[in-house]
């Protein structure tokens, strides 16, 4: 095959090629880009083309741009992987708000379920106290106005006893038990995690609204008011994840049942890596600093606003501005499943 007709046959695959590599770095990309999945196909084909290239003798012009594309994509494809600390750095700077991002129905169906209870039960034992006897007895509710008592001249709030460090292992196995449990029962068609949500929002409603309406509001709020950010946002995140299980089985689309659960699955799965660091770092707010009675009131809530400004600005902007891989309908990143071939 004469050079001329060579190059006209591949120009537009090389173009597509070379428009790929300059749109790593790009947060979007225009037309004429090939998938990811493509690569690895493409990469092997501009091999066996540079070679050809070589053996029929072809300009240096035409072997020297094949081979320029080749080490190109040879770096791209064969780089070193990162450190663990720096994927794990990515995952959660990056990849993990972008994931939350790609979930954004269920989120908000899962924030109105948690939210809208809470809201509801705490203006409603404000209108009618008698209202909390119907959720908890006479001695959880004395246990609850002496955990937040602001009479008490201790230094700990909302908690009766306990060392900071046993409290931040206990406050790590109730969060994320809390979490799974309301992932995991998304696969009662949803039915599950919209309880655990309604569930836990009239609890925390119930008792804030008791709190408050008895003048034990002011402990109260300053306990909550630094680790709210990151709990509560965890477990509406893990709330948006079981929905999704849920909606695997009830609409799984094109895809087989089985295989859509399977994709909602890993998702959900990719999610929970990050809503554990979530209430990790929960865990150890609520244990190490809202705790502490003796910081000011002032100091507890700016705190606390900086935690849920930083929070919300996390999960709404991070990981824009870098390459991102594409996104299935199930909001999981698709990956190609052939292995890209040596080059020569």
């Amino acid at each position: 095959m004469r050079q001329e007709a060579f190059v006209a046959r591949h120009e537009t695959e090389w173009r597509g090629f070379e428009r790929w590599l300059d749109a790593r770095g790009a947060a979007r990309r225009g037309e004429g880009v090939p998938r990811d999945e493509e690569i690895p196909t493409r990469y092997r084909r501009l091999c066996q083309q540079l070679a050809l290239a070589r053996r029929r003798g072809y300009s240096p012009q035409v072997t020297e741009r094949l081979q320029a594309l080749m080490q190109r994509g040879h770096d791209v494809l064969y780089r070193a992987p990162p450190p663990p600390w720096r994927r794990a750095w990515r995952f959660l700077a990056a990849d993990f708000p972008r994931l939350v991002r790609a979930q954004r129905g269920c989120l908000w169906l899962a924030a109105v379920l948690f939210v809208g209870p809470t809201l509801a039960l705490f203006l409603a034992v404000q209108q009618w106290p008698e209202l909390v006897h119907s959720v908890f007895e006479p001695q959880q509710l004395a246990q609850f106005e002496a955990m937040y008592d602001p009479a008490d001249t201790r230094h700990r709030i909302g908690r009766e006893s306990g060392s900071d460090l046993a409290m931040f292992g206990y406050y790590i196995y109730n969060n994320v038990s809390i979490g799974f449990r309301t992932f995991a029962s998304g696969l009662l068609a949803g039915v599950g995690t919209a309880f655990v949500l309604v569930f836990n929002g009239i609890v925390f409603g119930v008792v804030a609204g008791h709190l408050q309406a008895i003048g034990h509001g002011d402990p109260f709020w300053r306990f909550v008011a630094g680790h709210s950010a990151p709990e509560l946002s965890a477990i509406v995140i893990a709330g948006a994840a079981g929905l999704r299980l849920g909606l695997a089985l009830l609409a799984p689309g094109r895809l087989r049942r089985l295989d859509a659960l399977a994709e909602a699955g890993r998702v959900g799965a990719r999610l929970c890596l990050g809503i554990l660091a979530m209430l990790v770092f929960a865990a150890f707010v609520e244990a190490f600093w809202s705790s502490t009675g003796s910081i000011p009131a002032p100091v507890k809530f700016g705190v606390g606003a900086l935690l849920w400004a930083l929070v919300l600005g996390w999960l709404a902007f991070g990981g824009r501005g870098d390459p991102e891989m594409p996104v299935s309908r199930h909001g999981g990143r698709r990956e190609s499943r052939k292995e890209p071939a040596r080059a020569p």
